[in-house]
């Protein structure tokens, strides 16, 4: 039997090795009500991260940015954080957000996700300060638009059961995203949160 204590990996620390599915789920369980390390089980091996704070940081700020983006056009949506999806024997992953945007009434006044039976989140949003995460490992789960965000945002959408690198989002089109992330992040460390979010709302608010 595998043994981890999870408690005491330092942040910033990865680990990778053989896993059975079982396996995973028994050190998956270890955390408790804990959403910390990160686990993600594929191909017969699991992966475990501990986040740095900048991780924590830029994955609090990209959601902001999509709830803002989807307020100011009165859309509806529904989001989960955090929140970790599976498919029995085969694989397990955590995104550090998701949304259901055009499936969001699928998932209405749901407690729990059955991923055998709902679809999947319409967005996930991946923040990649330790080489931990990769697109392609969300293929199985037929996740449509993946937002990676590794110094710089990268947009993927899936097409034919592979993904595809994109300039824009299906969700947002129109929109330039790269600029639009890499400013409110850059008022977000040099100010606060709270200010680069009202400045993008007031950025995005019709002039008079």
């Amino acid at each position: 039997m595998i043994q981890i204590l999870l408690p005491e990996l330092a942040p910033g620390t990865v680990l990778r090795f053989p896993c059975s599915y079982s396996e995973y789920e028994r050190i998956a369980a270890q955390r408790g009500d804990s959403s910390i390390p990160r686990i993600k089980y594929r191909n017969g091996e699991i992966l475990i991260m501990v986040p740095l704070p900048e991780h924590g940081k830029t994955g609090d700020v990209l959601p902001d940015i999509v709830k803002t983006l989807l307020d100011q056009q009165d859309r509806l949506y529904d989001s989960y954080t955090p929140i970790t999806i599976t498919l029995p024997q085969l694989g397990g992953i955590e995104p550090d957000h998701c949304f259901y945007i055009t499936n969001w009434k699928a998932v209405q006044g749901k407690k729990r996700i059955n991923w055998q039976i709902d679809p999947p989140p319409d967005l996930v949003i991946e923040i990649d300060v330790t080489n931990f995460s990769a697109v392609d490992d969300y293929a199985p789960y037929k996740v449509p638009e993946v937002w990676m965000f590794k110094e710089q945002l990268r947009i993927y959408q899936l097409m034919e059961g592979a993904y595809v690198e994109t300039s824009e989002s299906r969700y947002f089109p129109g929109y330039d995203l790269q600029s639009i992330v890499a400013e409110v992040l850059k008022t977000a460390y040099e100010q606060n949160t709270s200010v680069a979010i009202r400045q993008l709302r007031a950025t995005l608010r019709p002039s008079s």
